[in-house]
């Protein structure tokens, strides 16, 4: 590469970077305040390297260059982040916690940690009842067959005190902060008018009993010391092909939140937010239908999206035809077959930089973590569903969605406001201020070919370049 200028040139882990002495004297002689640099951390899609800092810190110049320009703008302000993280499904916390005690507590300590070696998690989705990665199909309240508790008289957490809340209670000891979502699956199957774990709809004669059901749970993980920030009423109510899974139209979700979900927390004193929809971005209308509702909107903090289907655009389109209501964006997979550069691409681009672009508060990928053979699961449950980590006993493996995530919340806490940051055809960005001053810049080169760019702020900027696959995290 040739330039211009008279720095020294740093070629490191497939990344260039130009490096000058930020402190310069005066007419007087005496130094001027020291130019801030730019510290940086890198994972490339071929893994030759991983989450790593780069030994040569960036500073910011005037020299003129053709580079592409990202252009970050502090004062330009959009949502505040709360946070950065995954779903703790039930399988993820039964691998967790049949550890041994020093592999728990180290792997826990680096996952929710704020260390040099953690990567900082700042958000939980968690399963109300099963999801498909749990070990069995259950509810907090099952009968049996033909029937039913419409007093909740049975309505218990057992089955979640083996593992659970147990490794919740310990993340909770390491970042007492973290803020936790809880999403069913399916009610009760006595509460559905097919009687069976898979699909099926909640019977109108049993929504003023599982909004009960709701704020038992809240009332219990309370109980057990741990605060459920949000919940939303259906994961996937558009899915009903899952074990378990149920099937919730807008109209009755709708009908579910203002007549009774919304209710019974105001009457129970419960401030735990309420989000509609959860479910991909191909249908937009279905929240927003449900935010059209007057008598349902004053109960809904917001609505949250998956993208299996459908752009990360869409949330913009929420966003625009109700701006007083907050976006989340809840789960994204990486599946077993999937390679480790297309995932990070893809995710980086949509899950990351896409959804935190277009107004989510949170970005979470999916399942935390497996065992080699992708489970625990449900029968009928996901049989390809990689998480952030393997474990084998004892033994831990980083898989991909380990270093999406990471690449956030290592580096943006819960409190960072998105800022503006121009973003190119290869060159994806993202910008944030955190609550300490600094600010962080995320940049995705999804190209094929190493391109050289200037982070520029406040009319100066500093050259680097990304190989192609590449994503890096500045913060200065």
């Amino acid at each position: 590469m040739k330039t211009k200028f008279f720095l020294s040139v740093f070629i490191l882990a497939g990344v260039v970077s130009l490096s000058s002495n930020c402190s310069k004297s005066g007419s007087g002689g005496e130094p001027t305040t020291p130019v801030p640099t730019i510290d940086y951390w890198v994972t490339k899609g071929d893994k030759s390297v991983l989450l790593q800092k780069q030994a040569v810190s960036l500073a910011f110049n005037t020299e003129a260059n053709n580079f592409t320009n990202i252009e970050i703008d502090s004062a330009s302000k959009f949502q505040t982040v709360d946070g950065f993280g995954y779903t703790l499904t039930g399988g993820s916390a039964t691998l967790i916690n049949q550890m041994d005690a020093p592999s728990k507590s180290s792997l826990l300590t680096e996952l929710f940690g704020n260390g040099t070696d953690a990567i900082g998690i700042s958000y939980l989705r968690i399963s109300i009842g099963a999801s498909d990665l749990s070990a069995s199909v259950f509810s907090y309240d099952d009968m049996p067959a033909g029937q039913t508790d419409p007093t909740l008289a049975n309505f218990s957490l057992s089955l979640d005190t083996v593992d659970l809340i147990p490794v919740l209670k310990q993340i909770l000891t390491i970042n007492p902060q973290i803020k936790i979502m809880g999403s069913p699956w399916s009610a009760p199957v006595w509460m559905k008018n097919n009687g069976s774990s898979i699909g099926g709809n909640l019977q109108s004669q049993y929504y003023s009993v599982y909004a009960q059901y709701f704020v038992k749970y809240i009332q219990a993980m309370t109980a057990k010391g741990i605060r459920v920030d949000a919940i939303t009423p259906q994961n996937e109510p558009q899915h009903g092909g899952n074990n378990p899974s149920m099937v919730m139209s807008a109209t009755e979700q709708a009908d579910f939140i203002k007549n009774h979900l919304g209710p019974a927390f105001q009457a129970a004193g419960i401030t735990t937010k309420i989000i509609v929809w959860d479910h991909n971005c191909d249908n937009p209308n279905y929240p927003i239908s449900i935010l059209n509702d007057a008598a349902a909107k004053p109960f809904i903090d917001g609505s949250a999206f998956h993208l299996y289907a459908g752009e990360i655009g869409a949330l913009s389109g929420v966003k625009a035809a109700h701006p007083d209501k907050n976006l989340y964006f809840t789960e994204q997979w990486t599946g077993a077959n999937g390679s480790f550069d297309g995932d990070l691409k893809w995710h980086l681009k949509n899950v990351i930089i896409g959804s935190m672009r277009n107004w989510s508060k949170i970005a979470l990928e999916w399942n935390l973590a497996n065992d080699p053979s992708y489970g625990p699961h449900t029968p009928g449950g996901c049989t390809e569903c990689k998480g952030a980590v393997t474990i084998n006993a004892s033994v831990v493996n980083r898989n991909v969605g380990y270093y999406i995530i990471a690449h956030a919340s290592k580096f943006v806490p819960a409190g960072s406001v998105r800022i503006a940051s121009t973003t190119g055809v290869s060159l994806h960005s993202v910008a944030f201020v955190r609550p300490d001053g600094k600010k962080v810049l995320i940049v995705l080169n999804d190209s094929g070919s190493s391109t050289s760019f200037n982070i520029k702020y406040k009319g100066k900027w500093a050259v680097t370049s990304l190989t192609g696959a590449t994503v890096g995290t500045y913060v200065w």
